[in-house]
């Protein structure tokens, strides 16, 4: 499959003209093989995953968090160290920040959300003029601690839970990835909880004050969905090989 039909692909699903805020450099980052057959996918473009593509044969590495961010950047040290492997063994790199947060079926926060089985979701969380994130209510209240045990159980990572809502959880919020400055957002829209994937120093106290409960299940844990889905859909629309590279951060 062309590399160049595959792009227009994802740049059309996933809509990247309407994030133009976004600090990433969201798309085709490096040009690789013109033809691919093979799919690597992983959360950030660091030089395990790139080491691991190469390893597996892959020609082109799909990441949620890319090498270009915010404006031009000197090539040395290792961006120069992960462009030259990329380029040396020409695997293309493609990007996709926001689009892949907010997508509404492959997105992180919709992954999240089926994975919870949330009834009635909508858009939730205001970033840069963006809804970023997604609200709706659990199938049944869960007490807190058994909604932690569920997140766990469902992410397979721990999840750093600040306790200072309500006992029981139903009106819930997601923003994956490091979402918590939108904790004031949830409260004062009438959520119980907001999942999310690291905590800021700041939020401690905003949830507190405005007595809501917050759950922080890793950043990369809570974006991990994303990109999985969307190997799924080019494993199935156009017949390609994918694989996911588990990379956690712990974090």
């Amino acid at each position: 499959m062309k590399l160049r039909k595959i792009v227009e692909f994802i740049d059309q699903t996933l809509n990247l003209s309407a994030f133009p805020g976004d600090s990433s450099l969201n798309g085709l980052q490096v040009e690789g093989r013109s033809s691919v057959s093979s799919v690597a996918l992983a959360v950030d473009a660091c030089q395990r995953a790139i080491q691991r593509s190469v390893g597996s044969g892959a020609d082109l590495l799909i990441v949620h968090h890319g090498l270009f961010w915010g404006g031009n950047q000197p090539i040395t040290g290792i961006m120069a160290k992960r462009l030259g492997a990329l380029l040396q063994n020409g695997i293309s790199l493609y990007a996709a920040h926001l689009p892949l947060d907010c997508h509404p079926e492959i997105g992180n926060n919709a992954q999240l959300a089926r994975l919870l089985h949330l009834d009635g979701t909508e858009p939730f969380g205001d970033y840069h003029g963006i809804r970023i994130g997604l609200a709706g209510n659990l199938p049944r209240p869960l007490k807190v601690r058994s909604f932690s045990a569920r997140l766990r159980k469902l992410l397979n990572a721990p999840s750093r839970n600040f306790e200072f809502g309500r006992s029981e959880i139903r009106k819930l919020g997601i923003v994956s990835g490091g979402g918590a400055s939108l904790v004031k957002s949830a409260a004062e829209e009438g959520l119980d909880a907001l999942l999310t994937g690291e905590t800021a120093h700041s939020a401690y106290h905003i949830a507190r004050e405005y007595r809501i409960n917050l759950f922080c299940a890793g950043h990369y844990a809570t974006e991990t969905l994303g990109v999985k889905a969307l190997g799924s859909l080019l494993r199935e629309r156009f017949g390609l090989q994918t694989r996911f590279l588990d990379i956690p951060t712990g974090l």
